[in-house]
């Protein structure tokens, strides 16, 4: 009705003669003016490209990976606050079993005297028949009365140990509780980062998800090329030092690694294939630090659980200095690690969805490499 009234004020308003003609022409120019906004659609948001969607699938999956050394270091944190809480709690145990034999101890003395109708030292005294019978008697006494000081105060000593003992598990326990939720909600982090990359992934159709293939395969492309020319340096420096070897009076065997290296290298061969999966350490899955960690434990070198503590575990090298063996850290947040294998090849769990692989170096961003031994 409000509409009817605009259009018959825009046609009563409009100048020159009102003839049937002219009030018949403009009333049709304003019902379709009101006509055409009113069936007007709202513009629908930009869809991203697809060079934007891989974009937040790989900064979502890069935030997953943050999250996931993260939930290592607090389960690291959690396993050894547990074993801490089990440790005092097995300690609180023996304070109170050994509190109780003193309080038996002390039941047992008390028991005696009840039964004897008090201390009556002085009257056996008087009543010794001879002075070597008094001095027995005085004697006896006096080792009594130390058995039972003794007993007391062995109670006083447990009874402070336990309560003390006590405390210290239960504060340990406050503990666990706090860094068990800590754990539950890293884990949560974990999932909603990984959950919405794959919801962005779930909505591409075939033609999309053929480009995205696409895009990422000319990304593995570039960093291949990379990696070969890593590999041609690597290559040319050991042929000349392999032939400086030969000209020179002590010849010199160029270093590709040590045996323990070569060791750790060899475990994580055979662990190609099977699945990441983020929080893993083996034997059947690995996360990219639990990967690492078992490889090098086979080499007899204990590393920490993060990548964060692993790449402080060891001498620093340049990239241009790797050899096999070498950890490689990669993004400035440090939150990926692989084993370096030489000519600019790794072996690395990369990411949810995945297994274990050999890939280049340049695939990812570098931060810095770490010998372990």
């Amino acid at each position: 009705m409000a509409t009817h009234r605009k259009a018959r004020a825009a046609i009563l308003s409009t100048p020159g003669p009102r003839t049937a003609v002219g009030i018949t022409t403009a009333a049709l120019a304003t019902v379709t003016l009101f006509a055409e906004s009113a069936s007007a659609e709202p513009a629908k948001p930009k869809q991203p490209s697809i060079a934007e969607v891989k974009a937040k699938v790989d900064g979502l999956t890069h935030q997953a990976e943050v999250a996931t050394e993260k939930y290592n270091g607090i389960k690291e944190s959690t396993d050894a606050q547990n074993a801490k809480v089990n440790r005092l709690l097995e300690q609180a145990a023996k304070k109170t079993q050994a509190l109780n034999d003193s309080r038996r101890v002390l039941g047992q003395y008390a028991a005696a005297q009840y039964r004897a109708g008090g201390d009556d030292s002085t009257g056996r005294y008087l009543l010794a028949t001879d002075p070597q019978s008094m001095l027995d008697q005085v004697h006896l006494s006096d080792v009594l009365g130390k058995r039972q000081q003794k007993a007391v105060e062995s109670y006083r000593v447990q009874q402070a140990a336990a309560t003390q003992q006590r405390i210290e598990a239960a504060k340990s326990l406050a503990t666990l509780t706090t860094q068990q939720a800590e754990l539950r909600t890293a884990k949560r982090d974990v999932q909603t980062k990984l959950g919405e990359a794959q919801k962005l992934l779930n909505g591409l159709n075939a033609q999309e998800k053929a480009r995205l293939a696409a895009l990422r395969a000319k990304q593995e492309e570039e960093a291949r090329v990379k990696a070969a020319a890593i590999a041609a340096k690597e290559k040319a420096a050991a042929e000349a030092a392999a032939k400086a070897a030969k000209d020179s009076s002590t010849p010199t065997v160029p270093s590709t690694g040590s045996s323990k290296a070569a060791d750790a290298i060899a475990f994580a061969r055979k662990q190609l294939g099977k699945p990441y999966v983020w929080g893993a350490t083996g034997p059947t899955s690995y996360d990219c630090s639990g990967l690492t960690q078992a490889a090098w434990k086979a080499a007899g070198v204990d590393l920490p659980r993060t990548t964060w503590d692993q790449v402080n575990a060891g001498t620093r090298v340049s990239e241009s200095n790797l050899r096999p063996g070498d950890l490689i850290f990669f993004y400035s947040d440090i939150s990926h690690v692989g084993l370096y294998i030489g000519g600019g090849q790794m072996i690395h769990a990369p990411h949810t969805g995945t297994v274990v692989k050999i890939a280049p170096i340049t695939e990812m961003p570098f931060y810095g490499a770490v010998r372990p031994a």
